[in-house]
C-alpha cells in the first residue's frame, strides 16, 4: 500500500528479457534499509525488489503488467516516480494507493494556469464512472485531486512542487499515463454492480 507521495525519481539503467522483463533501476534510496521482496511503486506500479546494490534495485515486470501500463515507460533511460511502501505510523499525505494500474490515459492538453499546469486527460471509457470532481486519482503513481469531470475526460492541476519532485514536469499532450482510480470508488462501484 502507498500514498501517492513520491519520494524519489529513479532511472532505468538496464533492461533484460528473461521470460519477464528485468529492470535495474538507479535510485537515491539507502538500499541497506530495503529488503529483498519489498514493494516499491514504480510510476504507479507495485513491483517487488528481486535484487539490489548500492543506489539501485532490480524488479521483474510481467507480461500482464506490460499489457496494462503505459508502454513507453519500461525502456532503458526512462525516469520513474518511486515510492516505498507505507509503514504503520507513516503520514498519509496523499490517499490510499494500491499500485495496481486500472488503465492508461492520454494527456489531451497541458496549459499554464497561474504557476501550475492544468492537464486534461482522457481515461479509458470504462473508468469514467469512477472519477469524481474533488476526488483523488493517481497518475503515474502521483496522488492528485480531480478538478472537473466530463464523461471519461478529467482535468487537474500540477503545482510547481509536484512537477519538480516527479516525472510530471514538462508533461505534454499525447503522453500516456498510468491511472489508478480511488480504491473507495472501485469498491463502491463493484457493490453497485452486484446490487444491480
Amino acid at each position: 500500500m502507498f500514498t501517492g507521495i513520491i519520494t524519489d525519481v529513479g532511472r532505468i539503467a538496464a533492461t533484460e528479457e528473461r521470460g519477464d522483463l528485468r529492470l535495474r533501476i538507479g535510485c537515491g534510496y539507502d538500499m541497506a534499509g530495503v529488503d529483498l521482496g519489498a514493494s516499491i511503486a514504480c510510476s504507479g506500479v507495485c513491483l517487488t525488489v528481486v535484487d539490489k546494490g548500492e543506489a539501485w534495485f532490480a524488479v521483474d515486470v510481467s507480461a500482464e503488467t506490460l499489457r496494462r501500463t503505459a508502454s513507453d515507460m519500461w525502456s532503458e533511460g526512462a525516469r520513474l516516480n518511486l515510492e516505498r511502501s507505507l509503514k504503520l505510523g507513516d503520514e498519509l499525505g496523499g490517499h490510499i494507493v494500491t499500485g495496481h494500474v486500472d488503465g492508461v490515459g492520454t494527456v489531451l492538453s497541458a496549459e499554464a494556469e497561474g504557476d501550475s499546469t492544468r492537464l486534461v486527460i482522457e481515461a479509458p471509457a470504462e473508468l469514467g464512472r469512477y472519477i469524481a470532481a474533488k476526488g483523488s486519482i493517481a497518475l503515474d503513481g502521483v496522488s492528485l485531486t480531480v478538478n472537473e469531470v466530463d464523461g471519461s475526460r478529467f482535468a487537474l492541476n500540477i503545482i510547481p512542487h509536484t512537477a519538480e519532485q516527479t516525472t510530471l514536469a514538462g508533461i505534454a499532450p499525447g503522453r500516456a499515463v498510468n491511472i489508478e482510480i480511488d480504491i473507495l470508488a472501485r469498491y463502491i462501484g463493484r457493490m453497485m454492480e452486484m446490487r444491480g
